[in-house]
């Protein structure tokens, strides 16, 4: 399909294959295996790579469809599945890093990105140096002749900085690293990492890719010798696959993409307007607002500041968590993207695993919470949220 066409085209008609029956809807393939008309296919197939489907472990034509149309949405060369957002990092990893290589990771980003980086792959002799997002200096600083990979958040997770894409794309081909960007926050919708430099695109399809809190999901996009050349070998032998069920469901939301994280963005600028006149808030997060520190960079780079609004309160944990519980119609979980709203305090769930000393470091304060608005009418949620704000 000419991916020229308008995202909201590519989201409903991109990578859609009919069978014999003709479907509208596109088929779901649940099946483990697939058969061959001989024994000489059955071995093309498995040794002699003929393309034809083999083993839903790395090849089914629904998980196929999915990767196609987020291929075409971002604008990669090559995409594929995984079954969570961090087994798509992992398989990033560990198909491009050996001991002795060494990372530049943003100090910003998803509390488990943090443990496999920090804590799993250093027992596999890869280091890695975790750097202010927004500080280029930094980066620069933390490369090394050993650094394989840059990877950064941006927006990063839970305070909404911004990275500057193309510039670490210049500080990447410079060092011969690879670019990794997680492009989980503002989707391929209002961000295009690709378009700005970046080598690799990591999603977490659990996120806004289904937007509705279904099933697990991940992938893992961009140049073709990265991505069919070196990660999907190590998916094929792993086995970190999507199941062809979760594949369907993120494929039919892929449908409404556009239309949701468009409107969820809207709305949580209105929100993030809302809190900053709030006295017992003492600082809102949000790229779309003018006292945000890269709100000209997010203006540059995004076509919208997201979903996702932080915010810090005066009274720390104490009344992070009163306000929590005061709530009575956004749901009290770790998950964001979703069409229901989504309340988190990341420093004692989503980053209570990694060190105090960390979570300072990324400014990750008891009186944080995280927001991940969805489509409920603002009113509402302003309503829900002033119970718990005095």
């Amino acid at each position: 399909m000419d991916k020229k066409l308008n995202p909201a085209t590519l989201g409903v008609r991109a990578g859609q294959a009919r069978t014999q029956f003709r479907e509208h809807s596109e088929a779901l393939f649940l099946t483990s295996s697939f058969v061959f008309e001989s024994a000489e296919q059955a071995s093309d197939g498995f040794i002699g790579g003929s393309g034809d489907y083999v083993y839903s472990r790395f090849t089914n034509p629904t998980v196929s469809m999915f990767q196609e149309r987020l291929a075409a949405l971002e604008g990669a060369e090559a995409c594929i599945g995984t079954s969570s957002g961090m087994s798509a990092i992992l398989s990033t990893a560990m198909a491009l890093l050996k001991s002795g290589d060494h990372i530049v990771c943003s100090n910003a980003v998803f509390g488990a990105t943090v443990q496999l980086f920090g804590t799993v792959l250093a027992r596999f002799g890869v280091q890695t140096a975790f750097v202010p997002p927004a500080d280029l200096k930094a980066w620069e600083q933390a490369i090394r002749p050993q650094t394989r990979l840059l990877f950064v958040e941006t927006p990063s997770n839970p305070l909404t900085e911004i990275s500057d894409i193309q510039a670490l794309s210049g500080l990447a081909r410079a060092a011969g690293a690879v670019l990794v960007v997680d492009n989980a926050f503002c989707t391929p919708v209002l961000q295009q990492p690709i378009a700005l430099g970046a080598d690799l695109v990591i999603h977490s399809a659990t996120k806004h890719l289904d937007g509705q809190g279904r099933v697990l999901g991940g992938a893992v996009l961009g140049r073709e010798d990265l991505v069919t050349g070196q990660i999907f070998p190590f998916l094929r032998t792993a086995g970190p696959s999507l199941s062809p069920f979760n594949a369907w469901v993120i494929l039919k939301g892929l449908e409404t993409l556009k239309l949701r994280v468009e409107a969820q963005a809207a709305a949580a600028l209105e929100l993030a307007r809302w809190l900053e006149g709030i006295p017992a808030i003492s600082r809102v997060y949000y790229p779309g607002l003018p006292s945000h520190p890269q709100h000209a960079l997010a203006a540059r780079q995004q076509r919208a500041g997201g979903a996702v609004v932080s915010f810090e309160l005066k009274g720390g944990k104490e009344a992070a968590w009163r306000l929590i519980d005061s709530t009575r119609l956004v749901s009290i979980t770790g998950n964001l993207g979703d069409v229901k709203t989504t309340i988190t305090h990341p420093a004692s769930t989503t980053h209570g695993r990694i060190s105090p000393e960390a979570r300072a470091a990324a400014g990750i304060t008891d009186g944080l919470l995280r927001v991940s608005v969805g489509l409920e009418a603002v009113k509402d949620l302003q309503e829900d949220l002033a119970r718990g704000l005095g």
